[in-house]
């Protein structure tokens, strides 16, 4: 009778114990993608950091152009409150795709002054502007990676979180599905070539 007993006595401990072990490995998949997301908002931050100093040097330039220049600074303050829902609650579908939308409009607007830019050779050729350029082209790398990263982790989280039997428990202490950052290029998409005939 003892032997039972204690037969199913270290069985609970089992269960329990690997119940333990799925549990914080959820949560550690979790904080790795919040953890991932931290470093696409030091990078946003920066960009935005970046923003009005590019702006204030092509005011000087481009007074014709106050349009694009007011376009790309309200895009910057969406894009600035897209980034705050997100962090309030990193991995939320909704947040994610609002975030992207807005990263999508500044991305967009700073193509277009980047664009407008070109027509001005004095901005073009303008210390400032090259270094401002050269410094946002890098913090662009540095978000694509970032997000990369947080794309991977969020993958793995999600992947831990469906497989069986972690499912069992993600189900019943609602570790919530993340979703994954996609930002919008407006970059050309790549074309068939047209056909010629003669």
């Amino acid at each position: 009778m003892w032997f039972i007993l204690l037969m199913i006595i270290g069985l609970v401990v089992v269960v329990v114990l690997w119940g333990v072990g799925v549990y914080n490995g959820l949560i550690t998949a979790r904080n790795q993608f919040k953890n991932a997301f931290a470093q696409i908002d030091v990078q946003l931050q920066r960009r935005f950091d970046l923003i009005p100093n590019l702006v204030e040097t092509a005011k000087a330039y481009m007074n014709h152009e106050r349009e694009t220049l007011e376009a790309v600074v309200a895009a910057r303050s969406a894009a600035q409150a897209g980034l705050a829902a997100a962090k309030a609650n990193p991995g939320d579908p909704q947040a994610m795709a609002q975030l992207a939308a807005a990263q999508g409009q500044l991305n967009t607007g700073l193509g277009r002054l980047l664009a407008v830019a070109e027509a001005y050779p004095e901005l073009k050729a303008n210390q400032n502007m090259m270094q401002l350029n050269e410094e946002l082209t890098s913090t662009e790398n540095k978000v694509a990676f970032a997000r990369q990263a947080y794309n991977d982790a969020v993958m793995a989280y999600n992947i831990r979180r469906e497989t069986f039997p972690a499912s069992a428990i993600a189900g019943h202490f609602q570790f919530a599905p993340a979703a994954l950052l996609d930002i919008p290029d407006d970059k050309p998409q790549v074309r068939e070539a047209p056909k010629v005939q003669f």
